[in-house]
């Protein structure tokens, strides 16, 4: 099968808001979607801080309404990073136009959608109910709301999706590995159509003390907004966000066949282990450059063919390190004049959600030829050298751009994206 693959539909939820165009517009306009957290106790925990999705009460403009996605009886049932998934579903499909109704379609359908933790916070709220209540008042809803492949389960279960079900439950490169699972599954002909990408909804207050007892997350309080830093000497931590983001990908022949609009191509896909430390990639950054050297093989090109890179970069000091030293590996001299973005300076670091949302973002560079900011950089360490850290909006020409995730355990993956040009 030859046959390009292709993106016909994009939709998500994040920090920024709710919407492809929201998040976009907002990306560009330097606007950060971290805040003090409101929706959570954080009395007895130093991080005050989050990216959450703002709520339509809130935010009138680009707000999420959670009863728009499901009915408050269904809610119940169902835990955030499932309502976010639906979400971006719904968008998603919409703009794909793709809503099979024979069996045939239907059976031809995967839904691959990962996620770092699932239902975290379910699991948290059941363990209060079963000290302070008893067995018997623990929601029977418990387990099916919590349960990491849920996300991909609820759409798979609205939609009649009957084709292959999955979901990486990879940390922070769970989001681009589903896309890479979808990418495979349409390659060797189980699919012809693919939902992908990643939710994430895990801002509780034990995530929350847990990533604080690794000191991984930044203690900032004062100017939350300022809180995410990547690549700057200056940076303390990540902060954790939420969201979700999907892609509905086919390849280009079924796209056309059916009428369907492409967006962007997905060229190549790579995916390698550190085999290194469960929280740390080795310092030369080998694990990580394997997994963009893997994706520049699928897609047939050099180094020389990026023009753009959408860093994982979460803000920490060892991550954002390893990093740089991995695209070093691999572009040498020409990372000087590569420009690069790190989009989780506004978002937040949304875990396994972070590779789909993105991806979109990625995509979005590539179709309007214009860089996404990388907010709060001012100075790069030391030894950080000369890299072209886009630090605000600007537009250049963008042919093709990498997209990183990394996560805990050591796995690395690589998404390489351009625009569709007929």
């Amino acid at each position: 099968m030859n046959s390009p693959i292709v993106v016909t539909g994009m939709g998500m939820v994040s920090p920024l808001g709710h919407g492809v165009k929201t998040n976009w517009q907002r990306l560009l306009a330097g606007r950060s979607g971290i805040a003090t957290l409101t929706r959570i106790d954080t009395a007895d925990i130093p991080i005050k801080i989050a990216g959450l999705v703002p709520r339509l009460a809130d935010d009138a403009e680009g707000g999420l309404d959670l009863d728009a996605v499901a009915d408050p009886k269904e809610q119940r049932k169902l835990d955030l990073f499932s309502l976010y998934a639906l979400a971006a579903a719904e968008e998603a499909l919409a703009q794909a136009d793709w809503r099979p109704a024979t069996l045939a379609q239907k059976r031809r359908t995967a839904t691959i959608v990962g996620s770092g933790i699932g239902g975290f916070p379910t699991i948290t709220h059941a363990q209060k109910t079963l000290t302070e209540r008893g067995h018997r008042r623990v929601s029977p809803f418990t387990v099916p709301a919590f349960l990491a492949n849920l996300a991909a389960g609820n759409l798979s279960i609205r939609y009649g999706f009957q084709g292959p079900l999955g979901c990486p439950v990879t940390a922070c490169a769970a989001g681009i590995q589903a896309i890479g699972d979808g990418m495979r599954l349409i390659r060797s002909g189980e699919a012809d159509v693919a939902l992908v990408g990643g939710a994430e909804a895990c801002v509780d207050p034990l995530s929350l003390a847990s990533f604080n007892a690794l000191k991984a997350l930044s203690p900032e309080v004062e100017a939350p907004e300022r809180a995410s830093r990547p690549f700057d000497r200056e940076r303390n931590g990540f902060v954790m966000g939420e969201g979700a983001g999907l892609l509905v990908i086919e390849t280009l022949d079924h796209a056309l066949a059916r009428g369907a609009t492409p967006l962007a191509l997905l060229d190549g896909y790579g995916t390698s282990a550190d085999a290194y430390h469960i929280t740390a990639g080795p310092e030369d950054g080998a694990g990580a450059a394997a997994a963009i050297e893997s994706a520049l093989d699928m897609a047939g090109l050099t180094p020389d063919a990026i023009s753009h890179i959408n860093a994982h970069a979460t803000s920490t000091p060892v991550g954002d390190r390893a990093e740089m030293a991995s695209l070093r590996r691999v572009f040498g001299e020409r990372l000087a004049h590569l420009p690069v973005s790190a989009t989780k300076a506004s978002t937040g670091h949304l875990l396994g959600a972070a590779g789909g949302i993105e991806s979109i973002y990625s995509i979005l560079a590539a179709r309007h030829q214009t860089l996404p900011p990388t907010l709060n950089f001012a100075h790069g360490d030391e030894d950080l050298g000369t890299v072209d850290i886009v630090m605000t909006a600007r537009e250049h020409a963008v042919d093709r751009v990498l997209c990183n995730g990394f996560g805990f355990g050591g796995v690395n993956a690589a998404l390489i994206v351009s625009d569709y040009r007929a």
